[in-house]
């Protein structure tokens, strides 16, 4: 764990509309809480995306012919960087707002706390973090908790 503020660079770009979408505000402080104590800083960019241009990325990087609600693209530090130089940045999320809409309504959930989780867990996933197999999904989960209850964010993971 590292101490003290997070140098934090966070772009976020609309590529759908903006109704019922947060504000950069509340993307950037979604991802600071996530960040906070793991990694001194980081700079990533967050794009909000309509269902084509989802279900097109997650076609092209996944193979899967669906729009998912978050896609995490850690960054690939070039190599042979000239001494001194430093490259703070942590990757890109892509977040599909129709498909948060959908499931945030059909499970009951208030649409800003489902983008909160969301965002969480993809930049946790930017740090490395996956839920590959049952025990890597638990400690993973229960830092998402964690992490969104101290954003007054009630557990994601709770049965409605």
């Amino acid at each position: 764990m590292t101490k003290g503020p997070v140098r934090l660079d966070v772009a976020v770009s609309y590529a759908t509309e903006r109704a019922g979408v947060p504000a950069a505000v509340s993307f950037r402080k979604w991802v600071a809480a996530a960040l906070a104590g793991r990694i001194r800083e980081a700079d990533l960019a967050i794009r909000v995306v309509s269902e084509d241009e989802g279900r097109s990325l997650n076609r092209h990087y996944r193979g899967k012919d669906y729009a998912t609600n978050v896609l995490s693209f850690p960054a690939e530090l070039p190599e042979g960087l000239p001494k001194g130089v430093r490259m703070p940045l942590l990757g890109d999320l892509v977040i599909c707002a129709p498909v948060v809409a959908r499931e945030a309504a059909d499970q009951h959930k208030p649409l800003a706390s489902h983008y909160a989780h969301l965002t969480v867990h993809g930049a946790l996933h930017l740090l490395g973090w996956d839920h590959e197999d049952e025990r890597e999904a638990e400690a993973m989960e229960q830092l998402e908790r964690e992490i969104l209850a101290g954003l007054g964010v009630e557990d994601p993971y709770l049965e409605r």
